[in-house]
Order: structure tokens, then C-alpha cells, then sequence
């Protein structure tokens, strides 16, 4: 369907702080970075993607992706990212009217993520969606009109907002559950501990 073409943005923005730094998206679980695992779940769901990160974009070159620099700079957390995706799909998409964000550190990310978002969207009259498991809502793992991205600058810029969760909460909003069983596909590996579970729930449960 035309009206639900979708962008995959893939935020790879953060500093990695508690994983010691450096880019956590190119950690190895199950014999793959978790960055090409998202990349490789979300690719068939949308109509193309983009990596929203920063610093040099030399270091992701190889896997043949657009890169978008956060604007406004300065690490201001992956609302600032999901804008970058926003605006680059404005720019270089205009066919698709819909950005789906999802995190890098996510291995287990769904495969039917874009489709059930905006399932739920158009069910609901929402404008957002964003995915949920375990009775917690994931709000940088969602889907976002690209008409949302004024809105979203003037948030950030003039009025330094930095939490998703927040910004969202200003539309109306669909939340999708996912099921926890056998693994939570919104698992997200922030230290090394996290990373040595996925690796241990890659093992055990390869079809997650």
C-alpha cells in the first residue's frame, strides 16, 4: 500500500556509556553485529533504510546504507535521531510518508514490526505507534509521519525535549504488545552482561 510506505531508521546515535563506549550496534550475537541483525529484520518490512548516527560515517561504509548525521548535534539523545531519519526521508524519500525507528541494540527485533504498527495506527486513528512487551512500552522502537518533523524540531531545538516517550505522548498513540516467550524481541543489550545474554538466548532459541 502506497499511503504506508515506510523508511527504516536505524539509531545508532548513542555513546554506548554503560557498554564501555564506542558503537555497540557492531557487537557480534549470533555470529552477526547486532546492527546487520536489526538491519536484516527490518529491511524486508520497509521500503528502503537509513542509519541514523554519528561522528565519522566512514566506519559504516561497507554496509552500503545512507548515513544521517543528528541535526541538532551534540548528542541530544535519538529524538534527535529519529529527526535526522525524518528529514532525510523528506529529502530523499518523498515517496514514503512514514518513518519506523527501531534501535540497534535490539537483536530480537520483530519481524513483523512495521506491519502490526500500523495496523494498530490505522485501527486506533492514531498518528504514533510504538511496540510494547511485558506490559512496558519501547517508544524508540516505533512509526512516525514524516509530516511530524517540524513538530519535532521546534521540540527539541526551542524547547529541549529529549525524551521519546514525552514527545510521543503529544499525538494520539497506538501501543502494540508483543509476546515475551520464548525471548523478549525488544531485549536491548546495554552492557557487556546484556550482551553475553543475548548471545546465550541467540543459542538457545535461534528462530528469535
Amino acid at each position: 500500500m502506497a499511503e504506508r510506505a515506510t523508511v527504516g531508521a536505524l539509531l545508532a546515535g548513542g555513546r554506548a556509556r554503560r557498554m564501555g563506549g564506542g558503537d555497540k550496534a557492531l557487537c557480534a550475537v549470533g555470529g552477526q553485529s547486532i546492527l546487520s541483525r536489526v538491519a536484516e529484520r527490518l529491511a524486508p518490512q520497509c521500503a528502503g533504510l537509513v542509519l541514523s548516527a554519528n561522528g565519522d560515517p566512514a566506519r559504516f561504509a561497507s554496509l552500503g546504507w545512507p548515513v544521517a548525521a543528528d541535526d541538532p548535534p551534540g548528542f541530544a539523545g535519538p529524538l534527535a535521531g529519529i529527526l535526522a531519519a525524518l528529514d532525510w526521508t523528506a529529502a530523499n524519500r518523498p515517496d514514503a510518508l512514514w518513518v519506523a525507528s527501531a534501535a540497534t541494540d535490539a537483536p530480537f527485533l520483530p519481524r513483523d514490526l512495521v506491519a502490526r504498527l500500523h495496523l494498530a495506527r490505522e485501527e486506533a486513528g492514531a498518528l504514533v505507534a510504538c511496540a510494547a512487551s511485558g506490559g512496558r512500552r519501547h517508544p524508540v522502537i516505533a512509526l512516525w509521519p514524516v509530516g511530524l518533523r517540524a513538530d519535532l524540531r521546534r521540540a527539541l531545538v526551542e524547547e529541549g525535549e529529549r525524551k521519546v516517550e514525552r514527545f510521543a505522548a503529544r499525538w494520539p498513540l497506538a501501543v502494540v504488545e508483543w509476546p515475551v516467550s520464548p525471548v523478549d524481541p525488544f531485549f536491548n543489550a546495554n552492557t557487556p552482561a546484556d550482551l553475553a545474554e543475548a548471545e546465550r538466548l541467540a543459542a538457545r532459541h535461534p528462530e528469535a
